[in-house]
């Protein structure tokens, strides 16, 4: 069965000032939120999406995982010692059994899954629990990005249209765009992880339409063309680049960018936040033509 996204991790260095760059950015951005593994994160949500900022905010608590096993911490800690930027892609649970058994007999994952619960404050400040239950995948020729199913247990408590409202006009999720030397390496990888029947392939590169949004590898130079930004470094691999967002329309974004002092661009009828300016993710903001 397809799986849509469900969200993406954004490490950045200090928790704080990416929440405020969101907030300048016009989004709604939720409270720190604390892992007993070491990481502290904060969320930013759309209609069935969400994206997670994510921290070393206990670095002592980090463990080295055991065989088997996949720390949040431990790849966070590793992935900031490298920069900023997107380091998780995360698409929506069905079974997290099942989705490990998939994994381990498609070749791209031999992980346990992995049971966590936390609390969480409605928009009043009361306090709920949210439970996960993940399914992790890995793709070598992307070392520097982390791949998981979620399942939650208690939604309601986690999805709240409160949360969902930006202003800046952001509607929801339109895709997610990925880097790579070569993207038709990652083709047989990604039709695995998202279970879609179809991997379409063009001068680009591949794209495949999920539930919930897309998901695209491009080329360097297929990237430059196409957001007039710089790729990631791919020294390592292939990496997550761009956080591809809906927009109804420009007359909300500009003002809140230009009054919070925020560096963009426009090209090919979209607004554009480079990595520089975004703690080292790409924001493209795609118009209603």
């Amino acid at each position: 069965m397809p799986r849509g996204l469900d969200h993406i991790v954004h490490a950045v260095r200090d928790l704080d000032a990416a929440g405020e760059f969101y907030r300048r950015a016009g989004f709604t951005v939720g409270a720190r939120n604390r892992h007993p593994w070491g990481t502290h994160n904060r969320i930013v949500q759309f209609p069935g999406f969400f994206i997670e900022l994510i921290t070393l905010g206990e670095p002592e608590l980090i463990v080295t995982p055991p065989t088997g096993a996949f720390s949040f911490g431990d790849f966070t800690r590793d992935f900031l010692a490298r920069g900023e930027g997107l380091s998780m892609l995360v698409l929506e649970g069905k079974g997290a059994a099942a989705d490990v058994t998939a994994f381990d007999k498609a070749g791209i994952g031999h992980f346990d899954r992995f049971d966590f619960e936390r609390e969480a404050r409605r928009p009043d400040g009361s306090p709920v629990k949210v439970g996960f239950s993940l399914a992790f995948a890995t793709d070598p020729k992307a070392p520097d990005t982390g791949y998981f199913t979620c399942q939650q247990h208690f939604p309601e408590n986690f999805w709240n249209p409160a949360f969902q409202q930006h202003s800046n006009g952001t509607a929801g999720i339109a895709g997610v765009t990925m880097v790579a030397e070569n993207p038709a390496d990652h083709a047989a990888f990604l039709r695995a992880f998202s279970g879609a029947s179809d991997v379409k392939s063009n001068s680009n590169g591949i794209a495949i339409k999920t539930p919930r949004g897309e998901i695209q590898v491009m080329d360097p130079t297929a990237y430059r063309r196409h957001f007039a930004v710089e790729p990631p470094d791919l020294a390592r691999g292939a990496r997550l680049a761009a956080i591809r967002l809906s927009l109804g329309g420009k007359a909300a974004l500009m003002p809140l960018l230009e009054n919070g002092g925020i560096a963009f661009t426009e090209h090919m009828g979209n607004v554009i936040i480079p990595s520089g300016a975004a703690h080292g993710a790409t924001l493209i903001f795609e118009t209603s033509k």
